[in-house]
């Protein structure tokens, strides 16, 4: 392949060192989360795609949720190229585009902390809001400048999440593309802000823009405050198992590398403009979620006192504004796109947990370094 970083295509991946854009690159590379973390050899892409053989170059700020510690074992890897910096820096993201021949664009970058956005909200319309406004309009100046043909290929993909969609009640149909925007958490509403300037600068200036509206993802590398790595690490640990309210909280949950493939598919194939709901079909309460762990712990990695780790279970006070129940119908992305999850919620847990129990020194350096204390109980996406 061309060395030539201008001749050479690539894809822009933001947040690439964060959870769900880490295990992305991985995908588009052929590199599995399941190998040791030593240097890897170059792979193959698991999926066929018109991204198979580009250069990825992953633009991260290494903020609480991205770690080096993530991505190290890519360093070195033929097609792959680290860039520290955030998406909020214009100048930099301008030079990006400048230097290298990017072909698409695969926007993961996000503050995704619910806890986080209500003491700091600041924080997500920064990152979030102007950030993506940024990136949006280096993509748009970018995709202005390129030969008709590469134009008509260029992609930009925005990936968002399902909260900002608001609530659903116990009984009521699932969330679809349709559905009206009801942010309830400072994060929410500066997704749906987010998602609301891409669909504009579609509109607009006819950006070829796809976005994603995801469940709740698990699997590896996941940061150690949310809710399932902040589940196993705290029941290893010994530490109080801590659930909001009565535990009822309902999430559909999807495995990572389900979400990656499908957002593979939708930069392949999917229609600019359009927006696609990606879920697992797997909704559970988060009392549901710990109980299956706690199960899953005592027969993989029982306590030395041979009791079960179901006994550090602990309820606490709820937190403000929180969403009783969300819901994905990811029927489009399936009729459209022939995009379904592989994975059942019993299999995917039980790989996500088989990866913690193998990686806990990745696991103590992020926590050691990034996050004090894991007493907080995480549910955004990232």
């Amino acid at each position: 392949m061309d060395s030539d970083p201008r001749s050479t295509p690539t894809l822009l991946v933001t947040g690439g060192a964060g959870f769900i854009g880490s295990n992305f690159v991985r995908h588009v590379l052929g590199v599995s989360s399941f190998e040791d973390l030593s240097r890897q050899s170059p792979g193959v892409a698991a999926d066929a795609s018109p991204l198979a053989d580009v250069r990825v170059l992953n633009l991260d700020a290494l903020t609480y949720a991205g770690n080096p510690a993530t991505v190290a074992a890519l360093e070195g890897h033929s097609r792959y190229t680290f860039v520290r910096g955030s998406i909020t820096d214009a100048a930099l993201v301008n030079r990006l585009f400048a230097e290298h021949h990017i072909v698409a664009v695969a926007h993961f970058a996000a503050e995704s902390h619910v806890d986080r956005s209500i003491d700091r909200p600041e924080d997500f319309l920064d990152t979030n809001v102007m950030g993506t406004f940024r990136l949006l309009e280096a993509a748009r100046r970018h995709w202005m400048s390129l030969p008709a043909a590469q134009a008509e290929a260029f992609r930009f993909l925005h990936v968002s999440t399902d909260e900002v969609y608001g609530t659903l009640a116990p009984d009521a149909p699932a969330f679809t593309e349709e559905t009206a925007f009801a942010p309830n958490s400072p994060y929410a509403a500066s997704k749906a802000s987010s998602d609301h300037f891409a669909r504009a600068f579609f509109h607009t200036y006819g950006l070829p823009v796809l976005t994603t509206n995801c469940s709740n993802n698990y699997g590896p590398w996941q940061f150690p405050e949310k809710l399932i790595p902040l589940m196993i690490l705290n029941a290893l640990e010994g530490q109080p198992l801590p659930i909001y309210g009565d535990g009822g909280n309902v999430r559909d949950w999807l495995y990572v590398e389900d979400h990656c493939r499908a957002i593979l598919r939708v930069i392949a194939a999917g229609r600019p403009g359009e927006t696609y709901n990606v879920g697992g079909r797997h909704e559970r309460t988060n009392l549901e979620i710990v109980d299956t762990l706690c199960a899953a712990l005592d027969r993989l990695a029982p306590r030395t006192d041979g009791r079960s780790y179901a006994e550090q279970k602990t309820f606490v006070a709820d937190r403000p504004g929180h969403d009783r129940r969300y819901a994905v119908d990811a029927g489009k992305i399936e009729r459209e796109l022939g995009w379904t999850p592989q994975e059942s919620f019993e299999s995917g847990l039980e790989q996500t947990l088989r990866w913690y129990l193998a990686n806990r020194p990745w696991c103590d350096t992020v926590a050691a370094s990034k996050y004090q204390g894991r007493q907080r109980l995480g549910l955004g996406k990232g």
